[in-house]
């Protein structure tokens, strides 16, 4: 079977129709030319130059062949090329999953990010709790995570890339909305709450407990969805504690409020990936987030 070289050899003849010239541009002598042109010749089994001390042209076999033949190089050299961008994770295929409070605040922004500092790789998105999103990365149907893990785990690469306040949803004629003193942590006591689940929204679970006196018999509901959550608001079973996000969610009569005495931008998004990944993106998407945190104070 013919070699790249061969037909990269015929090519050049049947540009210059000229050994000497092909040669010089091949930086090889006449000889060596000569032989790659023949062993072609020999595979293809036919010949695809006439040639004499005057004058090489094209038979008409060679002018249909040189046609294949740029079209084979020009492949093998878009394959090459296709490579190396994949290799550096600049081409290729990245699979992302977010949860839904991450839904509502980093994800658009992130892609965008994504998109144009990678604009040559394809995204694909899924909506997943935490513990799910750390299940599929251990089983490799997802390349990343958006979300929140509560401490630092060597078998993952992670990265802070949002921050925001934890705060009150409840109807906008509740007694704590309608107040006129600061709202303070100790208020939600006795009011029916509705809270992240302990399993599926571990980090979540974990803040609220941390930071309020949360009483068994007030838990109304547990839930895994901030949508689902500002939802039960709306419906009037309680008040629940969300992220500052929860404001892109749209329910007639729910208001949000601050806490006085909480701390600012007490949740941490994280990007998260198992460490070492086998996708160039990830390493490469990595890079460019440290590279935009150490430019700026942005986050997304």
């Amino acid at each position: 079977m013919y070699t790249l070289d061969q037909l990269q050899c015929f090519v050049t003849v049947a540009e210059h129709l000229h050994f000497g010239r092909a040669a010089e541009e091949l930086n090889m002598t006449q000889p060596p030319l000569s032989r790659q042109i023949q062993k072609l010749e020999k595979d293809v089994g036919t010949p695809l130059l006439l040639r004499n001390n005057r004058k090489v042209e094209l038979t008409p076999a060679g002018a249909t062949f040189v046609l294949q033949a740029r079209t084979i190089l020009n492949s093998a050299e878009n394959a090459r090329k296709l490579a190396q961008l994949s290799a550096a994770g600049l081409r290729g295929q990245i699979r992302i999953a977010y949860t839904a409070a991450s839904g509502l605040s980093v994800l658009g922004p992130l892609l965008r990010f994504i998109k144009n500092k990678i604009p040559a790789i394809q995204i694909e998105v899924f909506e997943m709790v935490t513990q799910e999103q750390l299940e599929a990365l251990e089983n490799e149907t997802i390349d990343v995570a958006i979300g929140r893990l509560a401490d630092s785990d060597d078998d993952y690469r992670i990265e802070e890339i949002h921050h925001e306040s934890l705060v009150l949803a409840a109807p906008v004629d509740h007694p704590l909305m309608l107040q006129d003193k600061p709202l303070l942590r100790e208020h939600v006591g006795g009011h029916p709450l509705i809270i992240y689940s302990p399993t599926k929204a571990r980090y979540f679970y974990d803040i609220t407990v941390r930071n309020f006196q949360v009483n068994h018999h007030q838990v109304a509901y547990s839930l895994s969805q901030v949508g689902a959550m500002i939802a039960l608001v709306a419906s009037g079973h309680g008040i629940a504690l969300v992220p500052e996000s929860a404001q892109h969610i749209s329910f007639p009569g729910v208001r949000l409020r601050h806490f006085e005495d909480l701390e600012k931008e007490i949740i941490k998004t994280q990007i998260i990936a198992k460490h070492p990944s086998d996708n160039p993106i990830v390493h490469r998407l990595f890079e460019l987030i440290s590279e935009d945190a150490s430019q700026s104070d942005h986050t997304f």
